[in-house]
């Protein structure tokens, strides 16, 4: 007769237990300072640009406004995984309770999808500001703004909770995550049985076409047509930091599928990779954006000059 492995589903409370990264003794504190270093970037980046857009009334336009809603969505990518990660360096932490589990992964993929919805909503700003625009302003106005906003979420938070809804009634036989963080993915290969309908449903989600598409007319629209050129090429170069975006997050998630197909890589280095999409792109797109935008560039010069001259006359009477 044949041995038969049987597994026993575990019980709640269950308490996972991540891998994490193979740190070498007197490295983990500074790894953490790094760590460190970057999600205080991170939100001082971001922070700079979500503050003045809200406070500079001149940038309450629809590009502003989704850089805004782009911005948020990075800090939850950022915030999901970065200061779980400072701990694990640190302290050695390994150990997630369910609960936290379950909402680090949900806050990693609500990020990964997030990120695409929220750049088609860009995509098809751009395309009406190119190809229609005269009618930009009646077609763009702010209740269709809000409308392109809160879809672009809703439809990501609802990928998202059919996705882990197959969670639900699914037994898990181990606890111990081969990966830095929780992700839908590596709950999963802990359960007892196959989830092929899950796996299929996750690699379903993106809105590549729609970018692409959008894109694609917007660029066909500015070398086809020469009238209102100064309009269409104003509108064009808005897209360049939107195009840089979208190609950063792509680039990085494309480092993520190559590093699998290398077995013979490093655990650590594979692992690494994992994480590129979560820590470059939030850490970049501040600069992309300051650099490619003149007003918001601008802007936040302006603020910074009026917050520092204060205290520059402070320091002359002083002295």
């Amino acid at each position: 007769m044949e041995n038969v492995t049987t597994l026993t589903p575990l019980k709640q409370p269950i308490v996972f237990e991540l891998e994490g990264f193979h740190i070498p003794p007197g490295y983990g504190s500074f790894l953490f300072f790094l760590a460190l270093l970057n999600y205080i970037v991170v939100l001082l980046g971001n922070g700079v640009v979500v503050c003045v857009i809200v406070i500079d009334k001149n940038l309450h336009r629809p590009m502003f406004v989704m850089v805004c809603n782009l911005v948020v969505c990075d800090l939850l990518g950022a915030t999901a995984v970065l200061p779980r990660l400072m701990m694990h360096f640190l302290t050695g932490e390994k150990r997630m309770a369910y609960i936290p589990a379950i909402a680090q992964a949900f806050s990693v993929h609500m990020y990964g999808v997030a990120v695409q919805t929220i750049l088609a909503a860009m995509a098809y700003d751009r395309y009406i500001a190119v190809c229609e625009p005269l009618r930009y302003h009646a077609i763009m106005t702010s209740a269709r703004l809000h409308s392109c906003c809160a879809l672009a979420w809703f439809v990501a938070v609802l990928c998202i909770a059919v996705l882990f809804g197959f969670h639900m009634n699914v037994p898990l036989c181990g606890n111990i995550i081969k990966h830095v963080y929780c992700s839908n993915r590596a709950i999963l290969s802990l359960a007892c049985r196959s989830t092929p309908t899950n796996n299929i449903y996750g690699q379903c989600i993106g809105i590549f076409i729609i970018i692409a598409f959008s894109y694609f007319r917007i660029l066909h629209a500015s070398l086809k047509q020469s009238g209102d050129s100064c309009v269409r090429s104003k509108a064009f170069q808005t897209c360049a930091s939107h195009l840089v975006v979208y190609v950063l997050y792509e680039i990085a998630a494309m480092i993520i599928i190559l590093s699998q197909r290398f077995p013979s890589a490093s655990h650590n280095i594979k692992k690494f990779f994992s994480i590129l999409f979560i820590i470059i792109p939030p850490t970049i797109n501040p600069v992309i954006y300051g650099l490619v935008s003149k007003e918001l560039r601008s802007s936040i010069i302006k603020h910074f000059i009026n917050q520092i001259r204060p205290l520059i006359k402070c320091l002359n009477v002083t002295t």
